[in-house]
């Protein structure tokens, strides 16, 4: 399901909120900086999973990504936007859900020219349900060892996004 009308938080350097966008017209080869979150999903095995962007994704399209990520609404906490892009992309309720890196912040280009530029706190999750992705998010899944995940990074960062190759060794557990 995509939203017509989805609405962006647009910040300032400082990370203060000065207004609103439209999704669909913020993100340009000049994107404003705005709010956005980034969640890295496990199971009770530990594993992590990856997705992999659907191919009508306007940035990165096919490429290999963290488990979901979003945009708040305007007046929307950021645990309920979160919960809420869990259930649309992967048809999921988040078991547990925790704050893992704050102050996560990047800028990327993508082939096509278009620009990522985002505040962007990163979430770990666990999922008891099973997963029933979004075709208009998702292409695939896949369950991953971390450690493995890692290592396919280090070899290969440019089949996976930008964000999921800053934020894995960022993680605290990972981190080792």
């Amino acid at each position: 399901m995509t939203l017509t009308h989805e609405q962006v938080v647009l910040l300032s350097d400082g990370g203060e909120p000065i207004g609103v966008a439209d999704k669909a017209l913020v993100h340009t080869t000049e994107t404003a900086l705005h709010l956005a979150f980034s969640c890295h999903v496990f199971d009770e095995a530990g594993r992590i999973l990856v997705t992999r962007r659907a191919l009508s994704k306007r940035t990165w399209p096919g490429v290999w990504t963290n488990s979901f990520c979003g945009h708040p609404g305007p007046a929307e906490n950021m645990e309920s936007a979160v919960n809420r892009r869990a259930a649309a992309e992967l048809g999921v309720a988040l078991a547990s859900l925790d704050l893992a890196l704050p102050d996560f912040r990047y800028r990327a280009v993508d082939a096509s020219g278009v620009v990522e530029n985002e505040i962007c706190p990163v979430y770990i999750a666990t999922v008891t349900d099973a997963l029933q992705p979004n075709p208009d998010e998702v292409a695939e899944t896949e369950w991953a060892e971390p450690r493995a995940l890692l290592a396919a990074i280090a070899a290969t960062p440019w089949a996976f996004s930008p964000w999921l190759t800053l934020q894995l060794p960022q993680l605290p557990f990972l981190a080792r």
